[in-house]
C-alpha cells in the first residue's frame, strides 16, 4: 500500500507520538507490540524507517507498517 493508498485517521491535538499512535489505528495490538515495530525497524515515517518510539508524528505525516498506512490529519 502506498501512500496514495493511506486511510486517514484523525488526532485531537497538534501531534502524536508514535508508539500511541500505532495503537490507535490498530496497527499494533499494546505498546509492547508497537514497541517491537519500531525496534524492529518495520514502521516508516514519510517512507523512512524511524526506530524513535516517542517520535512526534504531525498532521501530513504518513506512517507504514509491513503495507499498512496511514495518513493523519487533524480534527476539524
Amino acid at each position: 500500500m502506498s501512500a496514495n493508498e493511506a486511510f486517514d485517521l484523525e488526532i485531537r491535538d497538534e501531534s502524536i507520538r508514535l508508539g500511541q499512535l500505532l495503537k490507535l489505528a490498530s496497527l499494533a495490538e499494546d505498546g509492547i507490540h508497537a514497541k517491537e515495530l519500531i525496534s524492529e525497524g518495520i514502521v516508516t515515517v514519510n517512507g523512512k524507517v524511524d526506530t524513535r518510539r516517542g517520535a512526534q508524528i504531525r498532521p501530513g505525516d504518513v506512517v507504514c507498517v509491513n503495507g499498512e498506512c496511514v495518513k493523519v490529519a487533524s480534527q476539524q
